[in-house]
């Protein structure tokens, strides 16, 4: 019976394994074809591949469900033999370079075989303490080291023909020299030297949507700085668009707003540690999800939190904003993460369902976010301490949430919740701030809108407590439960009529269909608060008055049924070294 138990949990061990190296292997099929689409311009063959890829961990991880199910039939003592398969898959793996993704994937298995409700250190993989970090600083594989024979200009000339890209620069020479003369800039500003000891320039090219990504670090004695070029691919060849050197640059290049990147390397976690190297403030989790990994950067996620419990005092409570109608949301105020659960009940004037919520964030998902929308994580049969809430909380989550929330002796179980990274909340934000942000706020609150619309995505809610300013000061979109694809939008002018008193009317005296949109009311409830200084509300209307007519939505919708993907970039204007258009893109 034992040397059975041995060869079935071996079995087991093997499958789960051959489920994830053939998850790997398609991963990194559908990643290589990136460079493909990027060099021939097939955009939306780029944008297909996105939305397969998205779902490939979650297929692949129930396939290899109902083969273990199948090997562990009817067996009286599963989780024993589990525990054996899990000694096998750990030596299994012991010598992988995506080690971390392979045990990700194992415990996916595990907690949908078992429905595991917190953690299970029984049968899981877990580990909540330190773990090493690989830098790649002795990988002359992953990145190559250049230093300077002669000027900048020519320093960039090689890293940008060693890319070897199948497609013409449509000027080379002009973009080596625009990109020194900035590097050359921000060294003697910054360094007060053009002395650099290396440039580290990532082997693996990023690609996502229409852009590509060289990606390296600047090394001064101990000092680093990130150097990123993006490339665009145009009509008349590729060009470089800009030069990142800063943190905060970079940073809102690997934004919780934004899709995921395209790369291949056959050890994430070194890839992800040398990025680290440059973006010290974003977490490993962060980092796992930007390069195409959201699942470990879920389990990144989950061991920080549990790990940040273990090493604080402070309890779950409330976020601040504005309570809303279909969520509950509260944080732990030292983890910068809010979660959010679903309510049972929603009041009136909320039509909608539990089940189209979920769908809606499953929309968001799978679309292009653009830097516009924050990145939802969802997450089941989480348990925390009861002492850990605030009791107020806990009352109103039992009360609201019953059907997700409940308690079970010392342990709170919450059986669905998503998780956002925190951002501070517009309707705030314009109150607490000086005049000066508030209104660089309002007025991106404007773009935001706009680059949603041409994004095929209309919030639906316009208030501005749905809305969030960033550390960066981006203003981005969080409150889904609303949200609608912008096509699917009929707008309307409100008619005019012949009777006087029915348009003053407090009552709706015009029929209205499902779907049919009235921008001229948009001011009514997109007014700041009372206490916003009015030159703010007028300054925005200045700039985005359009938002407030039919027109502007309609030609919007003309555009996208085009078929055109747009353009989208992950920096700002002014640093674009050219200005073809007025939108930004990437």
């Amino acid at each position: 019976m034992e040397s059975e138990d041995l060869d079935t949990a071996r079995r087991i061990a093997d499958t789960i394994h051959a489920g994830f190296v053939d998850y790997v292997a398609e991963f990194n099929l559908i990643s290589r074809r990136a460079r493909s689409h990027f060099e021939k311009r097939e955009w939306p063959l780029q944008e297909a591949d996105a939305s397969e890829r998205l779902n490939l961990h979650t297929e692949r991880v129930w396939q290899t469900v109902s083969l273990v199910e199948d090997l562990l039939g009817g067996t009286p003592d599963r989780r024993g033999k589990w525990r054996l398969a899990r000694g096998h898959f750990k030596r299994r793996i012991a010598e992988r370079g995506d080690m971390v993704l392979a045990e990700t994937y194992f415990n996916s298995v595990t907690r949908r075989i078992f429905t595991t409700i917190g953690v299970d250190n029984d049968v899981e993989l877990r580990w909540f303490g330190a773990t090493s970090v690989p830098r790649g600083e002795a990988s002359a594989e992953m990145f190559t080291s250049l230093t300077r024979t002669r000027d900048s200009a020519a320093l960039i000339a090689s890293i940008l023909e060693s890319c070897e890209f199948d497609a013409k620069w449509a000027d080379l020479e002009g973009d080596a020299r625009r990109v020194a003369a900035r590097l050359d800039s921000f060294l003697l500003d910054t360094w007060d030297s053009l002395d650099v000891d290396s440039v580290d320039m990532l082997r693996p090219v990023f690609f996502r949507n229409k852009g590509a990504y060289l990606i390296g670090r600047l090394r001064q004695l101990n000092r680093i700085a990130p150097i990123v070029l993006p490339i665009i691919h145009g009509e008349d060849g590729m060009r470089v668009d800009s030069l990142l050197l800063t943190e905060l640059q970079v940073s809102r290049l690997f934004s919780f707003t934004r899709s995921y990147f395209f790369v291949e390397w056959p050890n994430p976690a070194e890839l992800a540690g040398f990025l680290k190297s440059l973006l010290p403030m974003k977490s490993l989790a962060e980092l796992h999800t930007a390069i195409g990994f959201p699942q470990h950067g879920k389990t990144s996620l989950y061991r920080s939190l549990y790990r940040h419990l273990e090493n604080s005092n402070d309890k779950f409570v409330l976020a601040r904003g504005t309570p809303g109608m279909v969520m509950s949301v509260f944080t732990l105020v030292s983890f910068n993460v809010v979660f959010k659960i679903i309510k049972d009940h929603f009041d009136p004037p909320k039509n909608t369902t539990r089940d189209a919520v979920m769908r809606r964030y499953k929309l968001v998902y799978n679309h292009d976010r653009v830097g516009r929308m924050v990145d939802a994580q969802e997450f089941e049969n989480l348990s925390f301490d009861r002492d850990r809430f605030d009791p107020a909380l806990l009352e109103q989550l039992l009360t609201e949430a019953g059907g997700s929330v409940s308690v079970t002796g010392n342990q709170v179980v919450i059986r669905h919740v998503y998780t956002e990274r925190q951002v501070y909340p517009l309707n705030l934000y314009l109150r607490e701030m000086s005049a000066d942000k508030a209104e660089a706020a309002a007025l991106d609150w404007g773009a935001a809108i706009k680059d949603l619309a041409v994004a095929n995505v209309f919030p639906g809610d316009l208030f501005t407590k749905n809305f969030g300013v960033t550390r960066h000061g981006s203003v981005v979109f969080y409150d889904y439960d609303e949200l609608t694809l912008l096509e699917e939008c009929r707008f309307r002018t409100i008619p005019d009529s012949d009777d006087h008193e029915l348009e003053m009317s407090s009552q709706v005296w015009f029929a209205v269909e499902p779907g049919d949109v009235f921008p001229e009311q948009f001011p009514t409830f997109m007014r700041f608060p009372r206490d916003v200084p009015d030159s703010i509300w007028e300054r925005f209307c200045e700039v985005h008055g359009d938002l407030f007519t039919a027109n502007y939505w309609v030609g919007v919708q003309e555009e996208l049924a085009h078929g055109d993907l747009p353009d989208f970039y992950p920096y700002p204007q002014h640093l674009r070294f050219r200005r073809r258009s007025t939108k930004a893109a990437e």
